[in-house]
């Protein structure tokens, strides 16, 4: 069935849309987009839709970054945007009704470099030349707050209006704790199902209203990725409905648990086995995609970790990553190599933020591995317990310096090309400029009458 045919079928069953949202994915992956009525859909996602190039390079806050060279000084062009396969379904958490649909780009007829979409299916084509196939999965946590903030209260758990939340509690697992919000997570089960999005498993995390959802394996890293954008867009949107506030911040508690977005994949060969088992346990090219990993692990940091706030998650003892290590079933390593199933094994890559760009982690994960399998990399020795040696090198402590090994990095450069590093690096030194202008209230009571 054509495009014409499929969104036709779509819209006569569903006769009572009135509008449709459709967007793309930017630099940070904030969707991007615009409201069409439904008297113009079909034309829009038939013929494609106008949208200025330069929505993928904008800074967090929305605004142009004329260094990225797609706005200032180019008449800031159009690209035609049309549908991902697939990706056109309703919103069920409006009142209205609504349909969405997923964009990718194109200019003069050819994928657009900027769309971070496409900086990931340039990696999966070359996996697809070297014969292999990448299956993904991702686990994302993130914290339900009470939609209720001021500036000196600019974050709490929901239900706490009357009485703060008791930071000694964890309540990591806790059915009951799912219990008090059975409505929101009922209702981001319903519009995972209505949307096609694969999720699986909802348990309780460790900080004061914080849970996590995990996707299904898919065979496909693009699919994989789209998964983890649209469930974002879910968790939000429903809490939202419900009268909470969601946030996928890396972390919106300084002495609580940051939220991470957890990376499984395996790799399959042309007749669909999977090369990470070997007879006897993880197989050579595991292991030498493992050494990809830790290779390259610190010249990918400024998009495992893309925000300021992403490093305060970087911590010991916070259950996140600090040094470049692996190990075996081991939650301490940035690596875990999982072998516990000999047709499931694979690697649990632990690095990233919840608030990441999921086409760019990818990109960068399955680049990393890939250099690895072809260079033969060996991955060094394997930690136990939390026991980080000498030899496992420290992840960048900061954004800036993350930045700086990004933006020269041969590594990012052959993984996401020569123009989108440079265009990713003109939007980030942006945010961290902004930065540098604002003074934060614990410098105001650390030094304004003391020094």
């Amino acid at each position: 069935m054509d495009i014409h045919s499929q969104v036709k079928a779509f819209f006569d069953a569903n006769p009572d849309i009135e509008v449709l949202e459709a967007f793309v994915i930017d630099v940070n992956g904030v969707p991007r987009g615009k409201w069409i009525p439904r008297e113009r859909a079909l034309d829009v996602l038939t013929n494609g839709m106008a949208m200025p190039r330069s929505v993928y390079a904008l800074d967090v806050w929305g605004r142009d970054v004329n260094a990225a060279g797609l706005a200032e000084g180019t008449g800031d062009p159009d690209g035609m945007c049309f549908p991902v396969p697939g990706s056109l379904s309703r919103v069920p958490w409006l009142s209205r009704p609504t349909a969405q649909v997923l964009l990718q780009m194109e200019v003069d007829g050819k994928p657009f470099y900027a769309d971070p979409r496409r900086v990931l299916a340039n990696v999966v084509e070359r996996l697809a030349k070297a014969k292999m196939t990448p299956v993904v999965a991702t686990e994302l946590e993130f914290y339900l707050i009470d939609p209720v903030r001021s500036a000196l209260d600019p974050v709490r758990p929901p239900n706490t209006r009357d009485g703060r939340w008791h930071t000694g509690q964890t309540q990591v697992l806790s059915i009951s704790e799912l219990q008090d919000f059975q409505d929101v997570f009922h209702g981001i089960a319903q519009a995972a199902r209505e949307q096609g999005v694969p999720a699986d498993t909802t348990l309780r995390e460790n900080g004061p209203g914080q849970y996590e959802i995990n996707l299904n394996h898919v065979p496909d890293a693009l699919k994989a990725a789209d998964y983890a954008v649209l469930l974002k867009r879910i968790v939000k949107g429903v809490a939202r409905s419900n009268g909470l506030d969601a946030t996928f911040m890396a972390k919106p508690y300084g002495m609580q648990a940051g939220s991470g977005m957890h990376v499984h994949f395996s790799m399959l060969d042309e007749a669909g086995n999977n090369i990470y088992a070997g007879a006897d346990g993880p197989s050579d090219k595991l292991m030498h995609s493992v050494g990809g990993l830790i290779e390259n692990m610190g010249e990918s940091m400024a998009i495992f970790a893309p925000h300021q706030n992403s490093f305060r998650r970087l911590r010991p003892s916070e259950h996140a990553p600090t040094y470049a290590s692996w190990g075996i079933d081991n939650r301490s390593a940035a690596v875990r190599v999982i072998t516990a199933s000999k047709p499931a094994t694979r690697i649990e890559h632990r690095v990233a933020g919840a608030d990441t760009n999921p086409y760019l982690v990818l990109a960068m994960i399955l680049s990393a591995a890939l250099f690895g399998m072809r260079e033969k990399l060996a991955p060094g020795g394997a930690i136990t317990g939390d026991d980080h040696a000498i030899n496992h090198e420290p992840l960048p402590t900061n954004w800036d310096l993350a930045l700086q090994r990004f933006a020269k990095s041969s590594f990012a450069y052959a993984a996401l090309g020569p123009k989108y590093r440079s265009l990713y690096s003109a939007c980030k030194y942006q945010e961290v400029s902004e930065f540098a202008l604002r003074v934060t209230d614990v410098e105001y009571d650390a030094y304004i009458r003391t020094v």
